[in-house]
């Protein structure tokens, strides 16, 4: 793990433990975004010798963060974590268990871990708190049997397709308007935590039965008016709330977040002298707390996001850039959208371990109205890839060839994705890559290298003369491999010196580069390569994953060079040659 990130996770671990305490908001807030800022900052902070310069980090998390690079030890985290049970941590990760409850469960029940949890669930003692029901405690049981059963974050591939299944059949329903699935999977997180679906209906009875006794549900924990909770047999817990047409926008916000967008948001209804809530926008009439809707108070704007940013005098944000704040003006980047793409750059044949024959992937880059794709199929190291030999490459590159030949549609490059070796050295000589139409260059092995060697490997095939783009940098797979962790800087340093495309390898399992790299990198002037790495058809349709990360880091389509037409991309491409 790398500083910044251990450095984040104790300021998150500090949030969670001054909610257990009974801490106030502000302290436990503070602590959140000195957290969400060093997560993604690409510097290492150690080589930032002003913390305070970072947006986001003030004199007491800079004296923090210096004393941990100093020490590797934080005094005020110690001391809180002291302050608690080391199991209460994981207590709070049950579904339904928030901090004040968590708090009251260690203080009146003496629950201190997951197991004191169940032997309080089993001995009566929860039943026994005031307030805590049969129905609740076994929600709690129940959540505690799915915790040892899943990593309880799901990866966006395997989620979207589940909510745009369920949007679809609720759309279907009679009385349906509006229906759309909000939260981070709405906003293009890699992993979300559940599904959240919004809805507007004049037959709400319908849809929430209809929700509620779907094939795949495996249980119904919430089942109310206007909102249900069930759990299905993917593992996923999936919310549908149901919301009144004129209301709709101001839920869609509301419930798309992220926190500290909502909070922004509600921040600017403040000082213009107007309230913001998930029942729309406001005139700040009265200093009652009684919620405006409640007192029969018409919103300025409730029916559509749009409204509601305009009469902020804000632009309207893209859910992908909703992690933090709004911008302004001209402040929002035009993002790069999935028909923005004219080329995948990235992609395997039978030749080695794809599905798919070289006619047969230039029939499917036609189908997605292509100019251009590239054959690049794994070298020699990648053995159990079928990596191929020198000499297999050499009769490779001539039936690519022909194959070219006889497509006036699509022009097919010939090339190769070839393993950077760990010492930085390329997987085949000069002269065999100077025959290639396209190099993708890509990390597969040595994957647990230290910061430096990485980034002194990456570094070194950026800038060979024959590379035209780094594949997968990192290396890393979602919530099962880390991969590298270079000097992220030195790199986009060099990819800008020497001309070289970092790719954002859109395979739902991989999103490398990630997308607050892909921040920096548009930053640094990096040109940015969305490739699908497809070995077999279904593969393009990952396509849509690395745009969101793409739209989630503000890549624009001038910065992409899957965006250039084929006398571009053509001109780009023998720049090297």
């Amino acid at each position: 793990m790398s500083l910044n990130r251990e450095l984040a996770a104790r300021f998150k671990t500090m949030a969670t433990v001054l909610q257990l305490l009974g801490e106030s908001g502000f302290k436990v807030n503070a602590n959140l975004k000195v957290a969400d800022v060093l997560d993604q900052l690409v510097e290492d902070v150690s080589t930032i010798d002003d913390a305070t310069s970072i947006d986001g980090i003030g004199k007491g998390s800079a004296t923090k963060i210096k004393e941990y690079i100093e020490t590797g030890k934080m005094a005020d985290y110690d001391a809180l974590i002291e302050q608690i049970p080391s199991g209460l941590l994981d207590v709070l990760k049950v579904q339904g268990l928030g901090p004040k409850t968590v708090q009251r469960l260690w203080k009146e029940a003496n629950v201190v871990d997951l197991t004191t949890l169940q032997e309080a669930i089993d001995d009566g003692r929860l039943l026994a708190l005031p307030r805590m029901g049969q129905k609740t405690i076994d929600n709690i049981k129940d959540s505690l049997e799915f915790i040892q059963s899943s990593s309880g974050r799901t990866n966006i591939g395997v989620a979207i397709p589940i909510a745009e299944s369920l949007v679809s059949q609720l759309s279907n329903l009679q009385g349906v308007t509006q229906c759309e699935f909000a939260g981070s999977l709405r906003r293009g997180c890699e992993t979300i935590g559940d599904i959240d679906i919004l809805l507007s209906t004049s037959e709400p009875e319908t849809a929430i039965e209809y929700f509620c006794s779907m094939p795949n549900v495996t249980k119904v924990l919430v089942a109310g008016d206007t909102k249900c909770s069930v759990r299905i047999e993917e593992g996923m817990q999936c919310d549908l709330r149901v919301i009144d047409e004129e209301q709709y926008g101001a839920a869609l916000l509301y419930f798309t977040g992220s926190k500290s967008h909502n909070v922004f948001m509600r921040e600017v209804a403040i000082k213009q002298g107007r309230r913001l809530n998930e029942y729309g926008l406001f005139k700040d009439d009265s200093k009652d707390s009684t919620p405006p809707q409640s007192r029969g108070i018409e919103p300025i704007a409730a029916q559509c996001e749009d409204s509601i940013y305009e009469a902020l005098n804000l632009a309207w944000t893209p859910p992908e850039l909703r992690e933090e704040n709004s911008l302004d003006g001209d402040g929002i980047p035009s993002l790069i959208t999935a028909s923005d793409v004219k080329c995948d750059l990235h992609c395997h044949t039978t030749a080695s371990d794809g599905t798919m024959s070289i006619e047969e992937l230039a029939e499917e880059g036609i189908k997605r109205g292509y100019h251009t794709i590239a054959v690049t199929d794994h070298s020699q190291t990648q053995a159990q890839a079928n990596g191929l030999s020198p000499e297999r490459l050499v009769k490779h590159i001539k039936a690519i060839r022909n194959v070219n030949e006889q497509y006036s549609e699509i022009t097919v490059l010939a090339g190769s994705e070839v393993d950077i070796l760990p010492d930085g050295t390329l997987d085949y000589e000069d002269a065999l890559l100077e025959a290639l139409d396209i190099v993708v260059a890509s990390p597969h092995a040595a994957l647990k290298q230290n910061p430096d060697e990485a980034t002194a490997r990456l570094c070194k095939a950026i800038e060979h003369p024959n590379v035209h783009i780094i594949g997968h940098p990192t290396g890393r797979i979602i919530q099962k491999r880390a991969g590298l962790e270079p000097d992220m800087i030195q790199l986009f340093e060099a990819a800008v010196k020497h001309n070289t495309a970092l790719e954002l390898n859109a395979h739902s399992l991989r999103l490398d580069l990630r997308d607050w790299h892909i921040r920096s990198a548009v930053k640094h002037g990096v040109s940015i390569a969305i490739n699908t790495d497809a070995h077999r058809p279904t593969d393009f349709e990952q396509l849509r994953f690395g745009i969101a990360t793409a739209r989630r880091g503000g890549l624009e389509p001038k910065s992409c060079i899957n965006c250039f037409n084929a006398n571009e991309l053509s001109k780009w491409l023998n720049q090297k040659r």
